[in-house]
C-alpha cells in the first residue's frame, strides 16, 4: 500500500473473518453473564440474509492489524466487563 496522502481515506471492516448464529450469541451470553436472557422465538424476517460477518483480510495485509480477541467468549466478556465498569456508557 502507498502512503497515504492529504485528504485521502480508507475504509477497513473490522471482524473475525466467521460468523455466529444469534443463538451461539445468546448462549454465550448467558456463560459470560452468569444470567439467564429470555428469549422470544420467530421466522426469519424477510430480507434478512443466513449468515453476515466482516472479514479484516484487507486491513491485515494493509495495516497488520488484527482482532485482538477470536472466540466468541472472550469477545462478550470484553464486553460485558467494559458495561460493568461504565453502566452509563461514556458520560460527558
Amino acid at each position: 500500500m502507498n502512503a497515504l496522502q492529504p485528504g485521502d481515506a480508507r475504509f477497513y471492516n473490522l471482524g473475525i473473518g466467521h460468523g455466529y448464529s444469534v443463538r451461539d450469541i445468546l448462549e454465550s451470553a448467558k456463560r459470560v453473564t452468569k444470567r439467564d436472557i429470555p428469549v422470544s422465538y420467530g421466522d426469519r424476517r424477510p430480507g434478512d440474509p443466513p449468515s453476515l460477518y466482516a472479514s479484516s483480510d484487507l486491513v491485515q495485509r494493509e495495516l497488520g492489524w488484527r482482532p485482538q480477541y477470536t472466540d466468541i467468549d472472550e469477545i462478550l466478556a470484553s464486553a460485558w466487563n467494559w458495561f460493568v465498569a461504565h453502566p452509563n456508557g461514556y458520560g460527558d
